[in-house]
């Protein structure tokens, strides 16, 4: 209960925080800020994706030995805190995990959302997420929206303590220029990119993105990340690993985010998914005039800290 910045991240399941915003958590706690992940569930329906971890003793303690790679990945990135909410994965849709009492997504909004944690600055997943609309992901948002409100209600939940409102709510994005930026730099290598036309064809939210955040020197801490989760990431994965270590880091060094709330000021993006002022979606939407380039911008100065 200071007065120290503090960025705080919600995800769904382990692993999710090595592949969303992670170098821009890197950044921010090597600069000094608290970074507190949030994870909802033990992510205990993740299929084992490296076939170097698929075996016996693993599947049998699978629940387990996601948490000791959600911890070393946590470390790697540099979060000071780590938060379980404690529900079960939800699976996918009709599946029997997506049936069961306490997975997430049947968690009510009252029962999943508290305080605990007094961040400027909360990252969470999009309101549109037609390209993977996993039950949880979804329930990320959900809780994400109400938390942001709920946290400076009084009333709201006055056992937990003293009523806080952060400032600003981004969402996490992985944007169509990084996506053709990596296929290109494939072909120009002469190498087989595992972008297809799957992901070409996916929806652009780029003219949605208010916020740009350079990552240069801290864009391997993806990579090791994503390592500490064996069962979940093959190391031979060309979508994750297909460029050699040099080039993939001058490939798009930067992280991309919407700011969807903000207590003060901002380009905020609007519900209709466009950018204050600019061009509707579709061909020919507009960028925004001016992209922040710092997640606590309005809130305050990070030279100064």
């Amino acid at each position: 209960m200071d007065d120290r910045l503090c960025l705080l991240s919600v995800h769904a399941h382990p692993d999710d925080e090595a592949s969303k915003g992670v170098s821009t958590v890197a950044a921010y706690h090597a600069q000094g800020v608290h970074t507190v992940l949030v994870c909802c569930t033990g992510g205990e329906e993740g299929d084992i994706l490296n076939p170097a971890m698929d075996i016996p003793d693993v599947r049998r303690r699978l629940s387990e030995v996601r948490m000791e790679e959600l911890a070393r990945s946590a470390e790697i990135i540099g979060y000071d805190e780590v938060v379980m909410l404690g529900y079960r994965d939800s699976g996918m849709p009709d599946t029997p995990a997506n049936e069961r009492p306490d997975c997430f997504a049947r968690a009510t909004l009252q029962e999943a959302v508290g305080r605990r944690t007094r961040p400027q600055v909360i990252i969470t997943y999009a309101d549109d997420q037609t390209g993977y609309p996993h039950p949880d992901h979804l329930r990320v948002h959900e809780i994400s929206v109400v938390a942001f409100d709920a946290a400076g209600d009084p009333e709201a939940y006055p056992e937990l303590g003293e009523a806080w409102s952060p400032s600003k709510m981004y969402y996490s994005v992985w944007s169509r220029a990084r996506t053709l930026a990596m296929h290109e730099k494939f072909i120009e290598l002469g190498l087989e990119s595992p972008y297809d036309e799957r992901w070409l064809e996916r929806p652009s939210h780029d003219h949605r993105i208010t916020t740009v955040i350079d990552i240069s020197g801290h864009t391997e801490v993806r990579s090791q990340a994503l390592l500490a989760h064996a069962t979940q990431v093959d190391p031979t994965s060309k979508f994750w690993f297909g460029l050699p270590p040099e080039v993939a880091r001058t490939v798009h060094p930067v992280e991309e985010f919407i700011l969807a709330r903000s207590r003060v000021g901002g380009p905020v993006a609007t519900d209709a998914g466009t950018p204050d002022g600019n061009a509707a979606p579709g061909d020919g939407a507009e960028e925004p005039a001016a992209r922040e380039a710092d997640l606590f911008a309005g809130v305050t100065d990070l030279a100064s800290r």
